[in-house]
C-alpha cells in the first residue's frame, strides 16, 4: 500500500513509518522537522520537508498518489496553544483541511488521524474516559484536535473518505523529546542519567494514562487494516501518578536525587485516564507493554545517549 506519513521525523510518526517499512509497504513522509529529527527518518522512505499547510504539498499528493494517510503532524504544545491560539488552529485545523482535500482531489481511500484523549474530554470524569464521554476542551489544542475529527467526518459522508481518529493517551518511549505532558518521563529520564534534578510540578498527585509507543504503533496498525470510520481512545486505562512515576523511574534508572516540589502549573488538569473496551471490542487492540517494562525500555535507550 502506498502510505503517506506526515510527522513522520517526529517521535510517534517514525516509530509507525518503521513498522509500515518493515511490512513491506511504500511509504512517503511530510515533516518540516520543528520537532522531528532527520535522524529519525527511515531510509527506506521518501522524505518531503514541508509543511503541512504548505500548497506544495499537492507535488507530493501528484508524485506519491497514498491511498492511505497517517496524519501525525501537529502543533502539539498545549501551552503554546493557549499562548498562541491562531498559530495552533493554523497548524492543526488549516493544515489538516489542506491534507484532506488534498486527499479527495488525488484519491486517497483513508485517513488514520492521531487526536488526544486528555486534552479533549477535559477535566472532571467520569474516569476512565470513553468514547462517549462529553467532549469539553479547554484549550485551543484540544479544541483544534476535536475541530479534526469533525472534519473527517465531513468528508467521509460527502466525499466517502474514510477515516480513523485515534485520541492517544500519554505516549511515552524512545525518541520522546521533552515535549507536552507525556514529555515528563524524557525530562525525568535524562535528568536523573545525569544525576541533575528534576522538579514535580505542584504535590505530584495529578494523574495521566500512559501508553508505550510501540502499543500505539499496534493500535495504529489494526486502524490502518479495519473497515471501519469511527473514533477510538488509545490508552491503558491505568492512572499513575507524577510521583508514582518519578519513583519509578528512579528504581529503574538507580538515580540519586531527592523528591522536588516545585510550584503547580497554572491550569493543569489533575487526572487523566482512557478506556480502552471500545478499540479492543471492534479492532481487537490492547495495550500489551506496562508502565514498568515500557519505562524499563525507555530509560535503555536513553542511558546509551547520555
Amino acid at each position: 500500500m502506498r502510505i503517506l506519513v506526515t510527522g513522520g521525523a517526529g517521535f510517534i510518526g517514525s516509530h509507525i513509518v518503521d513498522r509500515l517499512v518493515l511490512e513491506g509497504h511504500t511509504v512517503s513522509i511530510i515533516d518540516d522537522l520543528s520537532t522531528g529529527k532527520r535522524e529519525n527518518v527511515n531510509h527506506k522512505a521518501e522524505f518531503y520537508k514541508m509543511d503541512i499547510g504548505s500548497p506544495r504539498i499537492e507535488r507530493v499528493f501528484k508524485k506519491e498518489r497514498p491511498e492511505l494517510i497517517c496524519h501525525h503532524a501537529a502543533q502539539m504544545d498545549v501551552r503554546r496553544s493557549v499562548a498562541d491560539p491562531a498559530f495552533d488552529a493554523q497548524t492543526n485545523i488549516i493544515g489538516t483541511l489542506n491534507l484532506l482535500e488534498n486527499a479527495v482531489r488525488f484519491g486517497t481511500r483513508k485517513v488514520v488521524f492521531a487526536s488526544t484523549g486528555g486534552a479533549i474530554y477535559g477535566e472532571g470524569g467520569p474516569y476512565p474516559a470513553t468514547e462517549d464521554n462529553l467532549a469539553r476542551p479547554v484549550s485551543p489544542y484540544g479544541i483544534s484536535k476535536l475541530t479534526g475529527e469533525h472534519y473527517l467526518y465531513y468528508y467521509m459522508v460527502t466525499y466517502g473518505l474514510s477515516y480513523v481518529a485515534l485520541r492517544y493517551a500519554n505516549v511515552y518511549g524512545p525518541r520522546q523529546d521533552p515535549f507536552g505532558e507525556a514529555g515528563v518521563v524524557a525530562i525525568f529520564t535524562q535528568k536523573m542519567l545525569r544525576n541533575e534534578q528534576p522538579v514535580i510540578n505542584g504535590n505530584g498527585m495529578q494523574t495521566r494514562d500512559y501508553v508505550y509507543v510501540e502499543d500505539v504503533v499496534d493500535a495504529v496498525y489494526a486502524a490502518i487494516h479495519s473497515d471501519i470510520s469511527d473514533t477510538f481512545n488509545v490508552g491503558t486505562g491505568i492512572e499513575t501518578s507524577v510521583n508514582e512515576l518519578f519513583r519509578l523511574l528512579m528504581e529503574i534508572t538507580g538515580g540519586n536525587v531527592r523528591e522536588m516540589h516545585g510550584p503547580a502549573k497554572k491550569g493543569e488538569q489533575m487526572r487523566s485516564c482512557l478506556s480502552c473496551d471500545k478499540i479492543k471490542k471492534t479492532l481487537d487492540w490492547e495495550p500489551g507493554v506496562s508502565i514498568r517494562e515500557g519505562l524499563s525500555k525507555t530509560v535503555a535507550f536513553f542511558r546509551n545517549r547520555i
